[in-house]
């Protein structure tokens, strides 16, 4: 009689959760928007609030459209100005919330912006199925604002 699948325990949940973030943070990390299509699912449930000051910030829900706002990052920001930090890196089952701090330059004002961060990430599949940052999104849009 052949062995009856089971299904992966509470912990194998959240350490394939853990694997996938971590896979995420490392393609962001190298810029590597190849590795982050094939990371994030092909529908996306997206939520950064939008912001008409800041190009990046807009809506998205493709796996292509999420990989994408890193390159869009990176045409409107200073590379190496920017900097984030991850000082809480949480994992429930599916889903994984990280929080820290993030900074930038942008290139068109050449004015920064820093401020907290959450990311609620939830991964399916082995693939990240929604993705909701909170950020301080007041300091980024007065960075993209030309004049003083």
């Amino acid at each position: 009689m052949p062995a009856t699948p089971t299904a992966p325990t509470e912990d194998q949940v959240a350490e394939s959760t853990r694997s996938v973030v971590r896979d995420f943070l490392a393609a962001r990390m190298a810029g590597d928007t190849g590795r982050l299509v094939e990371i994030f699912a092909d529908q996306v449930d997206w939520l950064l609030a939008e912001n008409p000051a800041v190009p990046w910030i807009r809506p998205r829900a493709t796996g292509v459209e999420a990989a994408s706002q890193f390159t869009e990052l990176t045409e409107y920001t200073v590379p190496g100005d920017a900097r984030a930090s991850v000082d809480t890196f949480l994992v429930d089952g599916t889903d994984a919330v990280l929080m820290g701090w993030l900074s930038g330059t942008v290139r068109a004002t050449g004015k920064s912006f820093a401020g907290p961060f959450a990311l609620r990430l939830t991964v399916e599949g082995g693939r990240i199925t929604r993705h909701h940052l909170y950020e301080n999104s007041l300091s980024i849009a007065e960075a993209c604002a030309p004049g003083t």
